[in-house]
Order: structure tokens, then sequence, then C-alpha cells
């Protein structure tokens, strides 16, 4: 089973309408960013490449793609093998200090253990560049959006962790069981497999304390807040950076 098959491939139609449309809703901060004459991307952490297979390339945009599980990288590989301008990193510490202009971060963090929390989002300031920005995107696990995941879960894989009654209920309260499974993806990489028990608001604080966010935004519907999306995204840049705005 890959990636894509679960994804934008997904049997459901709905599933696969949602997360064909995360990745434009999340590109869409191309349209505001300032002029530059080089535009270097990095998609960290980026699955199997579907984000920059939607990005536009005009020539000064370089892209990195960044995923360290195997099996992700042979499907993005196979999916971008026709874009150029496109490196390929198995690891994030081969990547120099304040290369990117822009960092995509998508459907990565729900999946990160505490400390691999606090590493990802060091990383990410690392590579920025002082005055970039980057695009945090998660999936929202609480509230009506629990429930309402929660009963399709349930519909495919009754009494799994993410598909328990309990939970799903705790989570649509705003009280996600926080004890989750989790498991080595690839080897020194320990990983949530399950979506449930992620709660969005901790991670806006840690990303409080190192960075700047400039903007939050939903998806598919961005008018509707966070009772009525799948998915919430950041704008963020490092603290203390006072650069011109960027608006969504």
């Amino acid at each position: 089973m890959t990636y894509e098959s679960i994804t934008t491939s997904d049997p459901n139609p709905v599933k696969r309408w949602i997360h064909k449309h995360r990745f434009s809703d999340a590109l869409r901060v191309l349209k505001n960013l300032p002029p530059y004459e080089r535009l270097h991307i990095l998609d960290f952490g980026g699955g199997n490449g579907e984000l920059l297979y939607h990005l536009k390339y005009p020539q000064h945009v370089y892209a990195t793609f960044y995923e360290p599980t195997p099996s992700l990288m042979a499907e993005a590989k196979q999916k971008l093998a026709s874009r150029e301008n496109i490196k390929f990193a198995e690891t994030s510490m081969n990547l120099h200090n304040e290369t990117f202009n822009l960092i995509f971060c998508l459907e990565v963090f729900e999946h990160l253990p505490e400390a691999e929390t606090a590493q990802a989002l060091a990383e990410i300031c690392r590579l920025l560049k002082p005055d970039g920005y980057a695009v945090i995107g998660v999936p929202i696990e609480i509230y009506f959006p629990a429930l309402v995941k929660g009963i399709f879960r349930m519909s495919r894989r009754y009494g799994e962790f993410d598909a328990s009654p309990i939970n799903v209920l705790s989570a649509m309260i705003g009280k996600p069981p926080s004890q989750r499974p989790a498991a080595e993806i690839t080897s020194g990489f320990n990983y949530h497999f399950h979506h449930l028990g992620f709660d969005y608001r901790s991670l806006q604080c840690q990303i409080d304390e190192k960075y700047t966010i400039k903007s939050k935004w939903y998806s598919p519907f961005p008018g509707l807040g966070s009772m009525l999306n799948s998915e919430v995204y950041y704008l963020i840049q490092k603290a203390k950076v006072m650069p011109a705005e960027v608006s969504l």
C-alpha cells in the first residue's frame, strides 16, 4: 500500500478532495511572497512528493525535497521524475544553515513524539534564512472535526486506537488521549502512526516559543474556522525578525 493510495488516491471521494485541496491551500502563500531573484524552497518531511508535484516551476525556483523514510523517498522520486531543479535529501544534516527562503512542513508534526517535535522545529529554524518564511500544516484532531474523522475511521477499522469510540469521544470534547502508540518508521525515527491524540493547540504554543506567527488559516473552508475544517496552517518566521508583511 502506497502513501498516495490512502491520501490523494483514496477510494473515498471526499478524502481524496480534502487531501488534494490542502496542497493548493498551502501553496497560496507563494502569491504574496516578496520578490526573490532566486527562490529556494524546502519540502521538509515531504512524504511522497505531492506538494512539489503541484508546485509550478519558474526558472528562479529551486526546490529541495527532504524525506527520511526510504519507501516514501522512492515514491517521491518516481512522482517527481519529470520535474527539474529538485534536489533530494535523505537527511536534513546534509543541508546547509540558512539556505531556504521558504520551507513547507505539511502533515508531519502530528506524527512526531515530543523530542522529535522539538528537533524538527529546531532544524527548520536552522535551515531557514533570517528573513525567510515557513508554512506548517497539521490536521485538526479535536472537537467536531475529531468526531467526523472518528466516525469515518470507525467505519473502516473499528476498535483500533484512532477508531475506538472512547478515544474519539475524548478528542471530540477537546481532551485527546495523551498516550499514543509509537514505533520507528525508519531507523532512529520514532513516529505516531495515528493522527488521533494530536492537539494542534500544543504545537502552536511550541511554535510561539521559537517563531513569530505571521498568519494562520484553515483548509478546506478558510472562512469557517477550526470547528468546520480538517487542517490548520501557520505562516511563521524566526522570532524578532521584522521584514515586509505577507498577507493571505
